[in-house]
């Protein structure tokens, strides 16, 4: 075609699509759209090309491009120039016709940094007096989202269960787990959402229960292009859940306790019934003790073997134990215990919103016993601190970060921003906010209302944990808070006069 060399290969007439005004074809022209649909990334520009055949101008026509009806239009050409009374409010700004071409009847429509919103049909339509024709263009969008994160759970149903989630893909993407064998796995869910820019977030959970697998891959992709990302997660075998040793020591040592037991009561019931064989019974109850502590000793090496191996599960946990959501209470020992008091002169009562002036400090134990007050908050380190939540109905929870450089000013108390885990009722939810606007909010599902949570800060790494200590399982994480300023514990406890303290 001469009105887009290259546009159509040589040789091949592509499909057709026209109608005619009064339904059936006449005389004069008829219009060409690309066999093919356009693929455009996200983000960059996109060129919807028309052809009228045979070629022609088409500068004194009118030219519309439309999604559903003909009005409103994405863009319309009249009277030689673009016309925008008629125009969709989201293309204004980023639409114009290429008319370079429009002498021998070829145009095409250019969007301008293409949105998810843009995915689909597109009607190039031409009217010449009486006569009208139009053909359609199809336009895919493809969104190539970021990479999986994957991380450990906790344990689940025997093994594992393992969590990998990724957004802003378009359209909505495919999910993949693999071994190292490269076997497909089947996911125990997936869920798929999409935000305001109609980006799709996604999320599977995988349940492993082969502790020798090792290595198993999430991979997401994109059905449009084929394009895909992935991401893979080591699966130590000792994180693997395991008989508990104390119950398979007490397997081993009733049986020991009973033989032990009939075997005095029967030497006692021989020695009553017949002295004569005194001599033998002595003979068999030394026999029987010989044997009943050979049984101890092989219950002990079993104790002993099960100890040792549960220290070099702590040793492998202890190495790479910012990955692992578990195990709260050896998590512990890579943080600082710290104790978290209410600052009673600054109380407000009936204050239900938290993102009003906080009223906790800090203090933290010094040796000897003595109490410490921290004014400027945490700048470094990890933390952790305990609070006890048993019989509050409504609570908020976390930390509140406020600049170094304070001016003493009321845009100091606006530059505060929190992230606190919140329970309102019976819904939980994860909060990032300032003290106007909230930036993000979280539903969590919660099934047991916890009795007592720790939270873990690490300043360095932008992290705060939440762990329910009632049956030590992860429940929250914001892990790329961005910390610039100082950071102290916030927490408000609706059901008593004061907030009381957190303990160790």
């Amino acid at each position: 075609m001469a009105g887009f060399p290259g546009l159509f290969p040589a040789g091949v007439l592509p499909a057709l699509l026209w109608v005619s005004m009064w339904g059936s074809p006449v005389s004069g022209f008829s219009v060409m759209g690309p066999a093919q649909p356009i693929k455009v990334s996200l983000g960059a520009d996109a060129t919807l090309p028309c052809q009228l055949s045979p070629e022609q101008s088409a500068a004194h026509m009118q030219i519309r491009w439309y999604r559903t009806q003909l009005s409103p239009v994405v863009l319309m050409y009249q009277n030689g120039q673009e016309q925008d009374g008629e125009q969709m409010l989201e293309y204004r700004g980023r639409t114009e016709l290429v008319e370079d071409s429009i002498g021998r009847g070829a145009v095409a429509l250019l969007i301008q940094h293409v949105r998810a919103s843009d995915d689909g049909q597109y009607w190039c339509h031409f009217s010449d007096g009486h006569i009208s024709r139009e053909a359609v263009v199809e336009l895919y969008v493809i969104g190539l989202g970021s990479a999986p994160h994957v991380r450990m759970m906790g344990p689940e149903d025997h093994g594992i269960q393992v969590l990998c989630s990724s957004g802003g893909w378009f359209p909505k993407p495919w999910v993949q787990w693999r071994d190292t064998a490269g076997e497909k796995l089947l996911s125990l869910s997936e869920s798929q959402t999409q935000d305001g820019d109609g980006l799709f977030h996604v999320e599977a959970s995988l349940v492993v229960t082969d502790s020798s697998l090792g290595n198993v891959t999430c991979s997401i992709q994109n059905p449009v292009s084929g394009q895909e990302k992935a991401s893979a997660i080591f699966l130590p075998e000792p994180f693997f859940p395991r008989t508990s040793p104390w119950k398979t020591a007490l397997a081993g040592t009733l049986p020991v306790l009973l033989l032990l037991l009939i075997g005095i009561s029967y030497t006692g019931w021989r020695e009553h019934r017949a002295k004569t064989r005194e001599a033998e019974k002595k003979k068999e109850a030394s026999h029987e003790r010989d044997k009943v502590a050979k049984e101890k000793e092989e219950a002990h090496s079993v104790k002993r073997k099960l100890e040792e191996d549960l220290e070099q599960r702590k040793a492998l946990y202890n190495k790479d134990w910012k990955k692992a959501l578990i195990y709260p209470d050896w998590r512990k020992e890579q943080f600082e215990p710290v104790l978290v008091i209410e600052n009673h002169e600054n109380v407000h009562q009936n204050n239900s919103d938290f993102r009003r002036e906080p009223q906790a400090i800090l203090c933290k134990k010094q040796g000897g016993g003595n109490i410490l007050t921290l004014d400027q908050g945490f700048t470094k380190g990890r933390y952790y601190w305990e609070v006890d939540i048993e019989d509050i109905d409504e609570w908020t929870l976390g930390i509140f970060e406020e600049p170094t450089e304070r001016s003493g000013l009321l845009s100091d108390l606006e530059k505060m921003k929190f992230n606190v885990l919140e329970k309102r009722g019976c819904e939980y939810r994860a909060l990032t906010c300032s003290r106007q606007d909230i930036f993000q909010k979280e539903p969590l599902q919660i099934e047991k209302c916890p009795l007592k949570i720790v939270i873990f800060l690490d300043y360095e790494d932008s992290d705060i944990s939440f762990y329910d200590m009632t049956d030590e399982t992860h429940i929250f994480s914001f892990s790329h808070a961005n910390f610039s300023g100082s950071v102290y514990p916030y927490f408000k406890l609706k059901s008593m006069e004061f907030s009381p303290a957190a303990r160790y």
